[in-house]
């Protein structure tokens, strides 16, 4: 399937060195002429205004504009096969240099000599499965391929979000997959305690079948620990803020801090405590993945929670606490 190459630097009227700044404002300009309300019934004007921002939804991201510089004319077609990836439909490409060098090498380059790229050169370069041929022989061309014998069936990755409280305490979530040929599969899924953005949970022979009466391949979900207002994340530690009453932080006391799984903890705040000092709950923190029964900690930042209105009564003590105050300092 030919892909036609846009030039959208061309597109957009600024040199490839272009800033992001001097894009942003070609596009504006460029946008403010086009728009359909300015050019109404004018087809042309219509075709131009997309082009317009299928050139800035490009440039105007920095890893897909280097992957633009990179490829040139290949880039649509690492584009195609990046979006069949993701919806499950092709195995993931390589990076988007051994794309490149694997195709030049693949077709010739440097020998003085090129041919056409064929479905089974892409499966032995990049390591495609049986059930992605489809995809491959569609986009690349190419005429049917010989019969193999077993063939593994091939991975797939796909996102999975989870909260910080499931994160905290493991969870079971049910996950829907949707397969290439339209079917989906309802999978129950533990998440472990401890996981954290970015590590994988590999469910063996959830992946797409294989050919051949090859194996199926795995499922990998991409974790994604969504942010918790509460607290922040560093490693296995947690840190959070407490806001205490001004009396208990001058003369002392309990209050209580809730952890991300809704438990409440008891922190001893002892007199004279200091706005902003740090207390550390050994062991409160998040699970270690790789040592079950550990944790990290939680650390409690105290912060004076001052009343918003004084009564009388208030006011005319905290006016002899000051006087008191000023003369001990005297």
């Amino acid at each position: 399937m030919a892909v036609e190459y846009k030039d959208y630097y061309q597109i957009l009227g600024v040199p490839r060195t272009a800033t992001d700044k001097e894009i942003r404002s070609a596009y504006r300009r460029l946008a403010r002429q086009y728009h359909p309300d300015v050019n109404p019934g004018n087809k042309e004007a219509e075709e131009k205004f997309k082009e317009i921002n299928e050139a800035y939804e490009v440039l105007s991201d920095p890893e897909r504009r280097r992957r633009y510089d990179l490829l040139g004319e290949r880039w649509q077609e690492y584009e195609a096969w990046l979006r069949a990836h993701q919806a499950g439909q092709a195995p993931p490409p390589p990076p988007p240099e051994e794309f490149l060098a694997q195709l030049r090498a693949a077709a010739g380059a440097g020998r003085g000599g090129s041919r056409t790229l064929r479905e089974e050169d892409l499966l032995d370069l990049f390591g495609g499965e049986e059930p992605f041929s489809d995809f491959f022989q569609a986009f690349f061309g190419g005429a049917p391929r010989r019969p193999r014998g077993p063939r593994r069936g091939a991975d797939i990755e796909q996102p999975i979000d989870i909260t910080l409280a499931e994160a905290y305490r493991g969870a079971t979530r049910t996950v829907v997959l949707t397969l290439p040929d339209g079917t989906t599969r309802r999978l129950e899924v533990r998440i472990p305690p401890g996981i954290d953005t970015g590590q994988t949970i590999r469910l063996a022979g959830q992946g797409l079948p294989g050919s051949g009466g090859g194996p199926p391949g795995d499922l990998f979900l991409v974790v994604r620990v969504q942010p918790d207002p509460r607290f922040e994340r560093r490693g296995a530690d947690l840190y959070t803020r407490a806001s205490i009453p001004l009396a208990t932080m001058l003369l002392g006391g309990e209050t209580t801090v809730t952890t991300p799984d809704g438990r409440t903890l008891a922190l001893r705040i002892p007199p004279e405590t200091a706005d902003g000092r740090v207390f550390r709950l050994r062991g409160q923190g998040m699970p270690l993945l790789d040592r079950p029964g550990e944790r990290g900690d939680l650390y409690v930042e105290a912060h004076v929670a001052l009343p918003e209105r004084l009564t009388p009564r208030q006011r005319e003590l905290a006016e002899q606490l000051a006087r008191a105050l000023a003369a001990g300092a005297a």
